[in-house]
């Protein structure tokens, strides 16, 4: 499976995420080739005007060197609508976040992009002694309640309350956020839960997430995991 990242993840070098305004979004897993026009780097990104057969697009990458008439591949893309750059000082009413094929004009691959991203990021913090109350109301769920029902719970929304133990921001448009609540084991890794979101937070909170369970993850490089929770609010 042919999966690209800058990030990772994606999860490199400091992603300015913070600071620009929260806008809807959705996922979309069709990989968009076009003719670059136009780059800008700005807030560790490098944004691209594409040139498509559907038209004319934004997209932005992991900061990266692209060559103007290079012919490139966005994929693993997020579509986000009404979104404002304020490095760049600039609302995009549509861009596409996402990575760079490894066939494209950038100077790496995605691949290598994903595990550059991860590189000299803190290890998951100790996590010790962890005990969460587990949230209420409806579709409630332990950590390792996720893990080992995911087949079940597959496309549902899931509500959960855990610490944050890992927490690496601004990659792919979105922060990525390791919690635990003291349920499940290290042994089988129901411990753990891998959430995305654009909400921030910071290792040692405690908080309590709503979003999408989705199963068999592979962003390449050997990122890939059996679940996570994806397009998270905190």
């Amino acid at each position: 499976m042919k999966n690209l990242l800058a990030i990772c993840l994606l999860v490199a070098a400091p992603l300015a995420w913070a600071g620009n305004a929260p806008a809807p979004m959705q996922s979309s897993a069709k990989a968009v080739k076009g003719e670059v026009l136009q780059t800008m780097n700005a807030g560790g990104y490098t944004y691209l005007r594409l040139k498509t057969k559907e038209g004319e697009t934004w997209a932005a990458v992991n900061q990266t060197s692209v060559r103007q008439g290079a012919e490139v591949t966005i994929e693993n893309s997020m579509v986000m609508h009404d979104f404002e750059s304020k490095s760049l000082k600039k609302t995009f009413p549509k861009i596409l976040f996402g990575t760079l094929g490894e066939a494209s004009g950038s100077a790496q691959g995605a691949s290598q992009n994903m595990a550059a991203a991860h590189a000299g990021l803190a290890k998951t913090a100790e996590a010790k002694d962890i005990q969460v109350t587990k949230a209420s109301g409806a579709n409630a769920y332990s950590v390792a309640e996720i893990v080992t029902k995911r087949a079940a719970l597959k496309d549902k929304p899931v509500l959960l309350r855990a610490k944050v133990v890992k927490y690496n921001p601004g990659i792919m448009g979105k922060n990525w956020v390791h919690l635990r609540d003291g349920s499940g084991s290290a042994a089988d890794n129901s411990n753990d839960i891998l959430v995305t979101t654009l909400s921030q937070t910071k290792v040692g909170d405690v908080v309590t997430v709503q979003g999408m369970v989705r199963i068999n993850k592979d962003f390449g490089a050997g990122y890939a995991y059996k679940v996570i929770v994806e397009d998270a609010t905190f």
